[in-house]
């Protein structure tokens, strides 16, 4: 599958991503991060590029940014607001999450004490992989579930229970990475406010109803799913596309999620810095 961005020595692909991808990959900002126009974030580009000689990978959005600037005619400013957001917070009685050992062979074991054990993949369903700037994804189909190595969380196992809910077990995360995850699932940023560093293991699990609004939610309209361009699939705070499946504190199932992680959702106001749009071409100009 030809998705996200990979840098092999001195080539750069990019794959499917949206002009709101490419501007917030550019300027090294979070989706939510980005204003403009819904648009922005239904076309899909493919990018193939060559590093200059003498020139680091780690150039890489600098060298986007100039591509956007030339091709796509880019114009931005910058801006900061005071913008609703959720603090994510340690629970009254403490984080429910155990430190992950970078030194311990069980650092990627399952989180929890109850996880399911998948069987072996069948046929046909190998595993997939998806090019990050990490490197690379794997996702490997595991009975009721997947199991994702390589990406930033460590492994990650995902199963369905019987009872419809989705689990998702990361072996380590961060808080900043868990922030930036429950964000597509509200109306709101997420801001890691926890004080908690390092990795930890952590489980999160979510109904598979809501799992599919979203995804129904944030897939481009050229997919044709309904949901597609659902309201608030545009550039409001919640994330880079899709309506957020949850808004409502008291008795939602992310919030009730957060709070078996020992954790909190609480709605606060903070400075967000935003990258603003002022003009940009629906069409690159030609290679």
């Amino acid at each position: 599958m030809h998705v996200g961005m990979s840098v092999d020595g001195a080539r750069v692909d990019i794959g499917f991503m949206s002009l709101a991808d490419l501007i917030s990959m550019a300027f090294k900002v979070k989706p939510y991060q980005v204003s403009g126009a819904d648009w922005m974030r239904q076309e899909r580009f493919d990018i193939l590029a060559t590093i200059p000689e003498g020139v680091s990978k780690d150039q890489v959005p600098e060298m986007l940014q100039a591509l956007l600037i030339e091709r796509f005619k880019l114009t931005v400013h910058h801006d900061t607001k005071e913008e609703p957001v959720y603090a994510l917070l340690v629970g009254k009685n403490g984080p429910k999450m155990k430190p992950s050992d970078p030194d311990d062979a069980k650092a990627d074991a399952p989180a929890g004490n109850n996880a399911p054990t998948a069987a072996p993949p069948g046929p046909g369903r190998g595993p997939m992989s998806i090019s990050t700037p990490n490197g690379q994804m794997s996702i490997t189909p595991n009975g009721r579930g997947a199991v994702i190595t390589g990406g930033p969380n460590g492994t990650m196992r995902m199963s369905m229970g019987d009872n419809g809910v989705m689990r998702m077990e990361m072996s380590k995360i961060t808080m900043t990475a868990l922030a930036d995850m429950l964000a597509p699932f509200v109306d709101r940023p997420v801001v890691d406010m926890t004080d908690l560093k390092g990795n930890y293991q952590a489980a999160l699990e979510m109904p598979m109803e809501d799992l599919m609004k979203l995804a129904r939610a944030r897939m481009p309209d050229i997919a044709g799913l309904p949901g597609a361009g659902l309201p608030g699939a545009g550039g409001g705070p919640g994330g880079p596309a899709g309506a957020p499946v949850a808004s409502d504190p008291t008795g939602t199932s992310i919030f009730q999620a957060v709070q078996q992680m020992g954790l909190r959702l609480e709605p606060r106001k903070a400075p967000v810095e935003t990258i603003v749009v002022d003009h940009v071409e629906k069409t690159p100009t030609e290679n």
